[in-house]
């Protein structure tokens, strides 16, 4: 009988109820059992005051599923922080070798227009939040460059035309 052929029954610290929502609050952080067997845990929480903003590690345990979409995610950590999706932005997920696991970021601004002022544009546009100027860039340069050359109420009505 070597170590090997023992087992330990622990108690899990986690509940194995896949049906239902589960909230546990402690030290590490919260977390969140979805329905279809998806856990999201929050770890390294830090309070941004200047940002005004909630930022955390979001990893993600999905045994049996490729991976969670980052709108489930949003809606989880809506539910888990009083909050709702809409000033909620998680990026930068990887999957860990083997699958199963998954870790990124999350932000959560305390107003929409705190997100509007702090978040990167790139990142407002994939919520839907900002729309990218039309036209290509040599465009934008050489409409730049024509207003060089005018003064005054010319140059005004110049910036006017789109």
């Amino acid at each position: 009988v070597g170590p090997a052929s023992m087992t330990i029954d622990r108690p899990t610290k986690y509940s194995e109820q896949p049906a239902q929502l589960l909230f546990t609050s402690s030290h590490r952080g919260f977390t969140a059992t979805m329905a279809d067997t998806a856990t999201i845990r929050t770890r390294k929480f830090l309070k941004n005051p200047l940002l005004k903003r909630k930022q955390m590690v979001v990893d993600v345990i999905h045994p049996g599923k490729a991976n969670v979409s980052k709108a489930d995610i949003r809606e989880k950590l809506a539910a888990l922080y009083n909050t709702t999706a809409d000033v909620i932005f998680t990026f930068g997920y990887s999957t860990a070798f083997g699958g199963g696991r998954s870790t990124g970021f999350a932000c959560i601004y305390d107003t929409l227009d705190a997100a509007k002022e702090y978040e990167p544009k790139y990142r407002l546009q994939r919520a839907g939040l900002y729309e990218k100027p039309s036209g290509s860039r040599k465009q934008r340069k050489e409409k730049k460059n024509r207003l060089k050359k005018l003064r005054g109420k010319a140059k005004a009505a110049g910036q006017k035309k789109a």
